[in-house]
């Protein structure tokens, strides 16, 4: 608190009366120290059902409904810094939209299913001695639930906590069995429609966890590689190419091909070029003297490569000259395998296929082509007919006992301490190429590598059946799942706008949607598919009798119930039961679809909770654009034809103070729970609403503590407030803005102008421009200004003054509009405040923003006061320096005289200078060239009750110790306790 917010003890003269009990200091049982920690636990008590209980009020009031939809957080932990940030900023939108008058719905969630929780599990049944294979699917599944059912708890409590507004006691979780049911129905319009297809490709598949993985479940973490530069040797050629080319001094020509996945040698079927780019074929003259090792290469080596990749590839492999013989156009080209000589399995053709995806920007110009182990690789191979894509990887990543000289190898390690890192296969491979001759050179590269997102482990590409949900086929409405996705995205506005550009380029480019998982713990693809044709059952009864049982007994329903229970007039004999799991995405995809639209009024919805589909809001981290919001996207536009949502906010991450990610390991996270326990959550909220989340942000004890120097700011203003509105009534209000002096029609501009402000701001999502200028107004404009302008006027004019009823009636103003703005931010200290004040006023947070009265609106007062206080900071500075120099003790010991060029004053007409000044007395004198100040002292007798030193001291004669306007006020106060 500045010193002009600190009320000073009243002086009491020596041979004279005690003057103190007529001063009206502030008093308020609010205290300084907001002991949030101990308070808060004891106002979400009082609260109770707060949520609901606003709700029912605006529904009563006919407000406009908006929805925010929750993105679930995951059921498996305590939450992190990441959570409380995301919570809390939803709970901003919640708060903000009550407080603009809006019936807001709000329903938490939480995601249940996947590997996480299957891992914990699996942890468990370890320490008591048991496998997972050991254990029935029932009973593991079952013990998932339980695990999730218990996290969700814990974490509820700790979101409440935090002071998260929201339905709770309806909660949404997609393990329920009812969600699991409309999960199932949702999936199958997705295989009614015809969208659905099962395939054989390439797919991102996790050996550690044994599964497939979905484009949003991978990270990319930089990674340490093999490279190797590997001669194919040509064995056959069309007719149009040069007719040396085989027979040139007897040594045949290589196309040299560059990989960091030596793994995937054993599974070459191709090599695919470039159509437009320029190859030649090398010889080499010599090589590199004085190395350490002989190099693979020889003199007479005949290589085919890009040309503007040959210095590079050459580089590598230690060759000092070369001559370029001829350009060769790569079509028509037969190679074969480079480990040929070494196995009879390897002994096939391996032509070159040209393909769009080849570029000649790193590595020699041709990509290595193995159709089960990459996207591109399986796309050249069936675009030029082939069909038949080998399986060379199990799911534990090893190879598969068919494969030559390699049987068994680990591509990466699954078991034990080297869980996650690659085996044996990739040195292997190079120690095989060696003996074959046909390895050019070797080397190593970090690059970004895939992993997943929940194990940390690499992944590989491998070639395995999985079900996926077509991009690129039409729909009803005759445009594919792309298009409408990509249309949906242009009519949804984005906070911030670059996250727009970033979804549309991932739906752009993305595959085919895969959906199935070959795990446990999941929503099923409840459905049967015809042994003969291949295609999923289209029959609505036994989708009825599927989705009911689920209903009823949850997924378990579908893997322990006979076929038989579903197929009713179908031969079980004739069918195949899927039991895969679907994609944890395509569940929490769903979550539009069983949260917010059966409760939509347009849907026949006549209960006390609606909502309305599509959702106003969803809110997640910016990751979710490949993630949450894909899903919810790409679900809503393949049933429903659009998004299922009207706008689309994202946050960045949360850091250490240094803006490193933070990391358990290296011991720089920062854990809400010890936040909220020492400092309270108003403290965190605050942090929250101060930064810019729509980047990364810093969190760590130094930012903290300017946070909670900010908070006491706020809290101190309001604790001011409270004190000065002591015993303010209605009576004592003054009503007409002709009688406001200018000091306080220029705060009243200044609340008109913030609470324009302050409602766009949160109409926009922008919490930033909320709590800064707020923040400043509190110290610049009631602080430094108004308050200690007002200080003497509140102490000491009489109670019925105009001009301290005129204070008293802004001040309850200023109350009135701070505690709703920054309700929404630090809801518990204001809650605290707004109950100090009215005990029995309800409760603030389920206020509404007062209306503000245009006729507040006074910019002529405002420029005035930029002009007063352009001379303030002058006079300031120099009554500062006559302190420090010991001419005055204090401003009152002060009569200043301010000179100044013509028209300099003009903004003081109708001011009291040294009412602005806070001094005695002041002249103002335009008899200058520049603004000039020179401190005198106020030579007259000092009031002993307002320490002025005035002219009028001694004026009353019943009072010789006071000036005229204490001695009236205290005559007033004797009047009153007579």
């Amino acid at each position: 608190m500045s010193d002009a917010q600190t009320p000073p003890e009243s002086p009491a003269e020596p041979a004279g009366r005690d003057y103190r009990e007529t001063v009206f200091l502030p008093e308020t049982p609010f205290p300084m120290r907001g002991g949030l920690p101990q308070k808060e636990p004891v106002i979400i008590e009082q609260w109770g059902d707060l949520y609901s209980a606003i709700r029912k009020q605006r529904q009563a009031e006919g407000a406009p409904l908006y929805v925010l939809h929750d993105g679930p957080p995951y059921a498996n932990g305590d939450i992190h810094i990441g959570h409380a940030l995301n919570k809390t900023l939803k709970d901003f939108v919640v708060r903000s939209q009550f407080l603009l008058g809006k019936d807001v719905d709000f329903v938490p969630g939480w995601d249940c299913h996947g590997l996480p929780i299957e891992w914990k599990i699996e942890e468990r049944y370890r320490a008591q001695g048991k496998r997972k294979d050991e254990v029935s699917k029932a009973e593991f599944r079952s013990a998932c639930r339980e695990y999730a059912a218990g996290w969700i708890e814990v974490q509820k409590a700790q979101f409440k906590r935090l002071g998260i507004l929201g339905d709770w006691d309806h909660r949404y979780a997609t393990m329920d069995f009812g969600t699991e049911a409309m999960i199932v129905g949702e999936f199958h319009k997705f295989k009614n429609s015809g969208q659905l297809y099962r395939g054989s490709k390439p797919v991102m598949w996790s050996p550690v966890e044994r599964t497939a993985l979905a484009d949003a479940e991978i990270e990319y973490h930089d990674h340490v590689s093999p490279t190797i530069w590997v001669k194919f040797p040509v064995i056959a050629a069309t007719d149009d190419h040069p007719d040396e080319l085989l027979a040139f001094r007897h040594a045949t020509p290589s196309v040299v091909i560059w990989t960091t996945t030596p793994w995937t040698i054993p599974a070459n079927r191709a090599i695919s070029f470039g159509p437009e780019i320029a190859y030649g074929l090398y010889e080499v003259q010599s090589m590199e003297t004085g190395l350490e090792f002989e190099p693979w290469a020889k003199a007479g080596d005949r290589l085919i490569v890009a040309d503007k990749l040959a210095e590079e590839v050459f580089k590598a492999a230690k060759i000092a000259t070369y001559t370029r013989i001829d350009t060769i156009d790569p079509a028509g080209l037969v190679c074969a395998h480079p480990l040929a000589a070494l196995d009879e399995g390897f002994r096939f053709n391996v032509p070159l296929l040209d393909g769009d995806h080849v570029t000649d920007d790193a590595g020699t110009g041709f990509v290595h082509t193995a159709p089960g182990h990459g996207a591109d690789d399986y796309e050249v191979w069936k675009a030029h007919g082939h069909h038949e894509v080998p399986d060379t990887v199990d799911p534990d990543g090893a190879y598969y006992p068919g494969v030559p000289l390699f049987a068994g190898l680990k591509v990466l390690e699954t078991e034990g301490k080297k869980t996650g890192k690659f085996g044996s296969a990739n040195p292997a491979v190079i120690e095989k190429l060696i003996e074959a001759g046909t390895l050019l050179a070797r080397g190593r590269l970090e690059h970004s590598y895939p992993h997943s997102w929940r194990s940390k482990a690499p992944v590989i590409f491998r070639n395995t059946p999985q079900w996926f949900i077509r991009m690129d086929q039409p729909l009803k409405s005759g445009d594919t799942l792309r298009e409408t996705a990509l249309t949906a995205i242009d009519k949804t506005a984005f906070h911030p706008a670059a996250g727009k550009n970033r979804i549309r380029s991932m739906v752009e480019g993305r595959p085919d949607w895969l959906i199935s998982r070959q795990r446990a713990w999941g929503t099923p693809l409840a459905m049967f598919v015809d042994k003969h044709t291949g295609h999923p059952l289209h029959d609505p009864e036994v989708d009825a009798r599927i989705i009911k049982a689920i209903e009823a007994g949850g997924a378990d329903a579908w893997f322990d119930r006979p076929d038989a229970d579903f197929l009713g007039l179908h031969d079980p004999a004739n069918y195949e039961k899927v039991t895969d799991i679907l994609d944890v995405w395509f569940d929490s995809g769903c979550t539009h679809a069983f949260a917010l639209e059966p409760r939509d009024p347009a849907h026949g919805y006549t209960g006390d909770r609606p909502s309305h589909w599509p959702a106003d809001l969803y809110l997640e981290g910016s990751d979710q654009h490949r993630g949450w919001f894909q899903s919810n996207l790409l679900e809503g536009s393949g049933t429903r034809g659009r998004a299922p949502y009207g706008a689309v906010l994202t946050h960045g991450f949360t850091q250490d103070e240094n803006g490193e990610k933070m990391s358990k390991s290296k011991g720089n996270t920062t854990d809400p729970a010890v936040i909220i326990k020492e400092s309270g959550a108003d403290i965190l909220r605050l942090w929250v609403a101060l930064v810019d989340y729509a980047e990364d942000q810093r969190i760590g004890k130094q930012i903290l503590q300017t946070t909670v120097d900010a908070y006491r700011k706020l809290r101190n203003t309001v604790r001011y407030l409270l004190g000065a509105l002591e015993g303010f009534e209605e009576a004592e209000r003054l009503t007409d803005l002709d009688q406001m002096p200018p000091l306080e029609a220029f705060i009243l501009h200044r609340l008109h102008e913030l609470d324009g402000q302050v409602r766009q701001a949160y109409a926009e999502y922008r919490f930033q421009d909320v709590v800064r200028p707020v923040l400043e107004f509190c110290s610049n404009d009631l602080s430094a200004l108004y308050f200690d302008i007002r200080k003497d006027s509140l102490y000491c004019d009489r109670p019925d003054a105009v001009r301290r009823r005129a204070a008293r009636t802004v001040m309850d103003e200023v109350f009135m509009r701070l505690t709703a703005w920054l309700a929404p931010l630090t809801p518990f200290t204001m809650e605290e405040a707004w109950g100090t004040r009215f005990p029995e006023g309800g409760s603030n947070c389920a206020r509404v923003i007062p209306e503000t009265p245009g006729a507040w609106n006074n910019p002529e007062e405002a420029a005035r006061w930029a002009k007063v206080q352009s001379v303030l900071e002058v006079v300031n500075d120099a009554l500062e320096s006559a302190r420090r120099e010991k001419i005055i003790g204090g401003a009152l010991d002060a009569w200043p005289t301010v000179t100044g060029p013509a028209g300099a004053f003009a903004a003081f007409a109708d001011l009291d200078p040294s009412e602005v000044f806070r001094t005695s007395g002041a002249e103002l004198s335009e008899t200058g060239d520049v603004l000039a100040v020179k401190v005198g002292l106020a030579d007259h007798p000092k009031c002993a009750r307002s320490w002025r030193r005035v002219p009028d001291v001694g004026s009353d004669p019943a009072y010789p110790d006071l000036s005229a306007r204490d001695a009236e006020a205290v005559r007033w106060w004797d009047a009153q306790n007579a």
